[in-house]
């Protein structure tokens, strides 16, 4: 009979890490899609320019600040924490309990 498969877990700093990775790529799409709102506020005799670069201005300043946010959590090297923690093999001989 065959045993059911455990799922795979990643260990916690891995999976972490992934999403910081994650956020990090989707920081770029966030900052075009900001940045074309005021294409959408359409004035037609150009009053309200000046409010359009105060807008751009500060989503240009929170996307450096989103950035150095997540800049030092991607700075830190990758080692050995992309191992895979699987429940159902065992050990190989050897290795200490963690």
């Amino acid at each position: 009979m065959l045993r059911p498969r455990a799922p795979l877990f990643l260990a916690r700093s891995v999976y972490r890490r992934r999403r910081l990775r994650d956020a990090a790529r989707m920081l770029p799409l966030l900052g075009v899609f900001l940045l074309l709102i005021p294409l959408l506020w359409g004035t037609p005799d150009g009053k309200g320019a000046g409010a359009m670069v105060v807008y751009v201005f500060a989503i240009w300043a929170m996307l450096i600040g989103l950035a150095a946010y997540l800049a030092p959590g991607l700075a830190r090297p990758e080692s050995d924490a992309e191992t895979r923690i699987d429940p159902v093999l065992p050990k190989p001989e050897g290795e200490d309990a963690v």
